[in-house]
This record gives structure tokens, sequence and C-alpha cells, in this order.
């Protein structure tokens, strides 16, 4: 095993408040132009209000395609309030894309992404990194410089092969494409429990 920290299960009750919240946080702030705040006896568990970290990604229904991803790679605050800082970043802030106007939200599923505590991959080469590399397991941060990346585990969906998936994660850093057989790179794996709007 590589993991030091355990993963922190959800049951439904707790996914599915913590999607309606992004939800609504982003429809509040369309309408608001703020950040909604929930109080603290609608939360229906203690670990909803436990710091986490977590990326909440957009996609358009039909397509599938992505209309926005914002997330925080270490825990700084309540998941609770994550959730919703990132949500309403998903939908305005993410560079790649127009913000989300208010007669697309019912075009868009939620998805979020809870992740635990990256870890430093030690390794004497790139050869060990594809050994220790797993497929739809590990999300994985690479660093170099100021340069920086991650995929979170859900992307192996479309990147399955590894050499395309640190490929395609080099790009994303701004780097080379062959990058990740260099010296000098940093790199930093971590499990999600992922889970999206029926």
């Amino acid at each position: 095993m590589l993991f030091m920290n355990e993963k922190i299960e959800y049951n439904n009750k707790e996914k599915e408040f913590l999607l309606k919240t992004a939800r609504k946080a982003i429809e509040y702030y369309m309408k608001n132009g703020e950040i909604m705040e929930v109080e603290a006896k609608e939360i229906p568990s203690e670990k909803l209000l436990q710091d986490g970290a977590c990326f909440v990604s957009i996609h358009e229904k039909e397509s599938n395609e992505l209309r926005g991803c914002m997330g925080m790679l270490e825990a700084s605050r309540p998941l609770i309030n994550d959730v919703i800082q990132n949500a309403v970043a998903a939908a305005n802030e993410d560079p790649r894309f127009y913000p989300l106007r208010f007669d697309e939200l019912n075009k868009i599923k939620i998805s979020i992404s809870i992740l635990t505590k990256p870890e430093k991959l030690e390794i004497m080469d790139y050869k060990e990194l594809l050994d220790k590399l797993e497929p739809k397991r590990h999300g994985l941060i690479i660093k170099k410089g100021w340069n920086r990346a991650t995929f979170l585990p859900v992307v192996w969906e479309q990147l399955p092969e590894k050499e395309e998936f640190l490929g395609n994660l080099c790009l994303k850093a701004g780097l080379n494409e062959d990058e990740w057989m260099k010296e000098g790179m940093e790199f930093f794996i971590y499990e999600a429990i992922e889970f999206e709007e029926k």
C-alpha cells in the first residue's frame, strides 16, 4: 500500500447533500453575486465540517464535454465550504471556458472528487514511476520549477495508457510532453472519492 492516510467514506445522503449544495451555490452566486453560506444545522454530518480538499467539475449533460473544473489539492477549510467555493469557481473562473450562464443550469451535471492528502512518490527513474502509478486509482500532481498540474483519477477514463496520461499532464503544466522521463520532476499521488449527479 502506498497510502498512509485513509480515505474517509461518505454515505449516499452526504454525497447527495454535497452535490445539491454545489448546484445551489452556483445558482445563488448567479442571482446574488456572492458566496452562499450554509447553516450548521442544515449539514447532515460532522464529516462535512472537517477540513477537506475537493475538485468540482461541470460537464454538459448530452455531450459529457467538460464545462469547468476547479479545486484544491490540500485541505485548508471545512469540506462543505470547499465544495461551495470550488463549485462557484468552476462555473465562473476556469480560464478555459466562459462563465456558466443561467440558461445552461439544466443542461449540466456536476461531479465532485474528494481527495486524500497527496504523498510524494519516491522513485529512482521514470521506469519506476510507470511501475508505481496505478491507473483509475491514483490522481497525480507533477511539479517542476514553477510549473505544476494535476489530473484526477477520473481522467484515466479518457487517457487509459500511462505514457499518454503523463504526456498530457506535462502539456497541461506547460512542459514538454516527454518531461516526465527527465530528471528534476516531482510526482505526488493521491486518491479520490468521486461521485456525480444522477
